[in-house]
């Protein structure tokens, strides 16, 4: 029964707690003392738990480093404000958004795309009405739905999807996102010929096999994560609200599994996740004509606003691979 708590009490001399209390919490679930007190200090005294112990040293230094780099960085009077951001030639928008780290909101390149008029409703729906499309449904029974978005991809007719998305006043049960490929569609591939002057760094050639479509209504919500790559996201209709916490801030965000985390920004659970409230978060809503970049490893959680439409796009005339391990796995 015993060695049964055994990764109880490495777990919990990691975190400092102290033997006294660990032995007490033991005896108060029913175990006897003495040999309770063995099994603690079996544990403390086994090698295993000195690599254990090495390692999670190292990474109490690394979380330090990065959280002063965050306190500096976080120390710039600007810091919470994302940037508006008009022309802006290559060399510029590397040195200040790519290299710098920092989100922009890009108010030029898609103001006059043919999509902001190509894209509405009725249009979509007298085009594209009747092609079968594939939907994630049936989220809102699911808290990990975004996580788990491949068990919730469903057929649909188009023009149904596009009706229900106009008629439903709040929901988050329906999306077409990124996971559907909706894109890669024969029949909707036209739909790129409504793109226009896209921002710097982008690349046209690439866009066909790196965009992704978002449809929804208002109240489609993508949880908190971070990409793993850099990306642009334009707003065709409705608008999104995006909130948005640096990658330096990892720590407080409970990434446990992949690149997701549990924490809701809009309602944070500070019981459960006590570190949330120390979290530095951007705010920012992108609406119709508008593009916001994200840099690489930026925690966001998205929110529609109204029904809406959008598209995402990952290729890039620089590297946009990066690998990051899996926490779960670690």
């Amino acid at each position: 029964m015993v060695d049964a708590w055994t990764e109880w009490i490495a777990t919990n001399l990691l975190r400092g707690c102290s033997v006294d209390s660990m032995l007490q919490g033991m005896v108060d679930a029913g175990l006897p003392a003495d040999p309770a007190l063995a099994a603690i200090e079996r544990v403390a005294q086994d090698p295993i738990f000195a690599v254990a112990a090495r390692g999670q040293r190292q990474h109490r230094k690394l979380l330090s480093v990065v959280g002063n780099m965050q306190s500096v960085w976080a120390s710039d009077p600007g810091y919470a404000e994302i940037p508006r951001v008009g022309r802006m030639d290559t060399a510029d928008f590397l040195a200040r958004h790519v290299h710098a780290f920092r989100p922009a909101l890009l108010t030029e390149p898609a103001r006059d795309w043919p999509a902001l008029q190509n894209w509405r409703w009725e249009r979509l729906a007298a085009r594209f009405g009747e092609h079968m499309i594939e939907v994630q449904d049936g989220r809102n029974d699911d808290p990990r739905f975004e996580e788990n978005s491949v068990a919730h991809k469903r057929p649909m007719r188009f023009g149904e999807f596009l009706a229900y998305v106009e008629q439903t006043a709040w929901d988050n049960n329906a999306y077409i996102t990124a996971n559907n490929g909706l894109l890669r569609q024969a029949a909707f591939t036209g739909l790129l010929d409504d793109v226009g002057e896209l921002p710097p760094l982008a690349d046209r050639a690439r866009l066909a096999a790196a965009a992704h479509l978002w449809i929804g209504p208002a109240g489609t919500k993508t949880p908190l994560h971070h990409d793993t790559c850099m990306l642009f996201h334009t707003q065709i209709i409705g608008s999104k609200r995006w909130r948005l916490v640096s990658p330096l801030e990892w720590a407080r965000m409970y990434n446990h599994s992949h690149v997701f985390s549990p924490v809701d920004l809009d309602a944070p659970d500070h019981g459960r996740y006590p570190d949330v409230a120390a979290a530095r978060v951007l705010d920012v809503v992108v609406r119709p004509g508008e593009t916001l970049f994200l840099p690489l490893g930026w925690w966001h959680q998205v929110s529609a606003l109204e029904p809406s439409v959008s598209i995402s796009y990952t290729g890039l005339t620089i590297p946009n691979s990066f690998e990051y391990a899996d926490p779960a796995c670690a």
